[in-house]
């Protein structure tokens, strides 16, 4: 398959990746008893409604460059959700934000099925495979980065849930710095990330250890 033609795909996967991943926090939300997202008009997979031009274009375009491909991230204007609205108030926002990389991890399972179960009868059914394995592996990328417990990524949601009360300096010190880390982790860290996807990615499609 050409190269340009799998970057250019791979691009619109991510992005499209993560509107879906935003979806999913509104409608988790909502089904937990926070309506805001759906009285902001978000609980819709019209991309109008959720892109952020600098993290759904310029940001994967510039990580694209500035990794050789290697690592791509790319987010959606995050779905608004007030937690004190939620049923449960403990678990409820780690479970809002959970919902997102699960979200990635289902179309990640489902494109790796078609690609363990299809089999390779002609040129035109190889590509579509290797498309498939662009879908595998970019959606596996956007949830093991989104679990990162760093705020505001996702993981730090969870954290936040299952920290003892006696470590809440560590909360507030993510909280006020969370950002700076993020960013400093993305461009100097986030290679280490790459094992861990490979890993996943093998695991969905077959490919071994």
């Amino acid at each position: 398959m050409d190269t340009t033609i799998s970057m250019i795909f791979f691009l619109v996967v991510i992005i499209i990746s993560a509107i879906i991943h935003e979806y999913s926090h509104g409608w988790v939300a909502d089904r937990l008893g926070d309506p805001t997202a759906r009285y902001a008009g978000r609980l819709t997979l019209n991309p109008k409604a959720h892109v952020d031009m600098w993290g759904t274009f310029l940001l994967p375009l510039l990580l694209f460059f500035g990794t050789g491909g290697k690592f791509l991230f790319a987010y959606a204007k995050p779905v608004p959700f007030n937690p004190y609205n939620l049923k449960n108030q403990k678990w409820g926002p780690a479970m809002v934000a959970i919902a997102g990389p699960l979200s990635n991890l289902t179309l990640a399972f489902v494109f790796a099925m078609l690609i363990r179960f299809m089999p390779i009868t002609s040129q035109f059914v190889a590509n579509m495979v290797g498309l498939f394995s662009i879908i595998v592996y970019a959606n596996v990328m956007l949830a093991v980065f989104n679990l990162v417990p760093i705020p505001p990524l996702d993981g730090s949601k969870v954290l936040y849930a299952v920290l003892p009360d006696s470590m809440w300096k560590v909360k507030q010190v993510l909280e006020q710095y969370g950002f700076f880390i993020l960013i400093a982790f993305v461009f100097f860290f986030s290679s280490a990330l790459v094992p861990v996807i490979s890993f996943v990615y093998s695991l969905l499609v077959g490919g071994g250890f």
